[in-house]
């Protein structure tokens, strides 16, 4: 064979190797959207699946119903769901690390003041993220350090919850300022001590190692993206991770659904919230708006819901600024607020820790569907579920959609703003 000959064989052999195995892979593997506009807010339409970059569209009825909020999906949501728990993740809410990633993707999320007046959000994914999670993508974040308090409500979605952090409050002794040692006793309240609490609990043996601390992962798992939204961020606001990866780790180390060293279902003793209110807005709504500040004087981390009639949501701002959800572009929103008051203790060693009793009970308020309910909370212990109840003494109705909740310091003010005033 001359040598063009040879050529042109080997160019046809080229060819039609590629389009057998084009076919082949559009074929076989599920299909993924790509495009969409990622600058845009969240418009007063009925939402539709949004094409994105690396995120599953599914189609067909949605019939199941989402075991942490109601909300509905298909069957192939759910069976990937129903393969895993619930992953935790301490998400930043430092006026440096805005705009997060993925709290638009969280079925629940808890927010409380962290240190110093800034708040810090614990998400919670499971239904609504099943999507996100088909890609290696680091889609949540920026993660930071681990609370006692958000322990406390992390221990309500599993035997053993995944909870995901970098570091947290442990037992510090102070730094000699010359040596730049160690020096001294432990100065931390033992209140406080996150890290010794999460080792108490068995998050940390083998067969139950749900604590996902990012000092123990891989560069797959977590990473440090110091240029992700465009601005080139301090270190400790660059943290961002990947719920696939995390879940894989929990695979790994035997919690899936089920946990393995244990032969039972994570959500033995899960108590679900009751989640079948009707999802229609109130033909006059009482309320457009709540506003608050956790701390009087700091105003980066005020927060202000504003209710949309035409998706029965509260769109979330910053004062007057949209909260973006920087993986969507889109402002975030929620079904449901629960506001819970309740009690603070400040600065309680030279560290300056906070503490939110979150077990116990309280009073509180439901905004949904347009109206205003007051409520009250009740946790008897750590692993228990917080309950919700109306000034009659029934249980609260969620509707089917995600849930914020807002823990405020016992005489924080909240201000309603009536609709004709909007």
């Amino acid at each position: 064979m001359s040598s063009q000959n040879k050529w042109i064989f080997y160019l046809g052999f080229y060819l039609v190797f590629t389009g057998i195995s084009y076919f082949a892979f559009t074929g076989l593997v599920p299909s993924v959207q790509n495009g969409g506009d990622d600058s845009g807010s969240l418009s007063e339409s009925t939402p539709a699946p949004t094409a994105r970059p690396g995120v599953l569209v599914f189609s067909g009825p949605k019939t199941a119903a989402c075991p942490l909020t109601g909300e509905k999906f298909t069957e192939e949501e759910k069976s990937l769901w129903s393969k895993v728990r619930p992953l935790i993740v301490m998400i930043e809410n430092h006026a440096d690390a805005r705009p997060q990633s993925g709290l638009g993707m969280a079925d629940v999320v808890y927010e409380a003041v962290a240190e110093g007046g800034i708040t810090r959000f614990m998400a919670v994914f499971y239904c609504r993220s099943v999507a996100g999670a088909g890609t290696a993508k680091y889609d949540v974040g920026p993660v930071r350090s681990a609370r006692t308090y958000f322990l406390d409500l992390a221990s309500e979605y599993s035997d053993y919850p995944l909870y995901t952090h970098v570091g947290g409050a442990n037992c510090g002794a102070p730094i000699d300022p010359v040596t730049r040692r160690v020096a001294g006793a432990c100065t931390t309240d033992r209140r406080a001590q996150a890290i010794e609490q999460i080792s108490d609990y068995g998050w940390n043996n083998k067969g139950t190692q749900g604590d996902l601390s990012q000092f123990s992962l891989s560069y797959k798992v977590c990473r440090r993206e110091p240029e992700r939204t465009g601005d080139i961020k301090d270190t400790e606001h660059t943290m961002y991770c990947s719920t696939k990866e995390l879940w894989n780790i929990a695979a790994s180390r035997g919690l899936t659904s089920e946990t393995v060293e244990k032969k039972q279902n994570w959500d033995k003793n899960y108590r679900p919230w009751l989640a079948t209110q009707v999802d229609v807005g109130a033909t006059t709504p009482e309320y457009a708006s709540a506003s608050f500040d956790f701390w009087a004087g700091y105003k980066d981390y005020s927060v202000k819901w504003v209710y949309s009639s035409k998706l029965n949501s509260y769109l979330r701002y910053h004062g007057t600024s949209p909260h973006i959800d920087f993986n969507s572009g889109d402002t975030i929103s929620a079904k449901n607020i629960v506001i819970q008051y309740v009690p603070e203790m400040r600065s309680i060693d030279v560290h300056l820790h906070n503490l939110y009793k979150v077990i116990g009970s309280g009073k509180g308020v439901l905004l949904q569907n347009g109206t205003k309910t007051d409520i009250t909370w009740s946790k008897a212990n750590r692993s228990s579920r917080t309950i919700f109840k109306t000034a009659s003494g029934t249980e609260v109705n969620f509707v089917p959609g995600n849930i914020w909740v807002e823990i405020l310091p016992f005489g924080s003010q909240v201000s309603y703003e009536n609709p004709s005033q909007s």
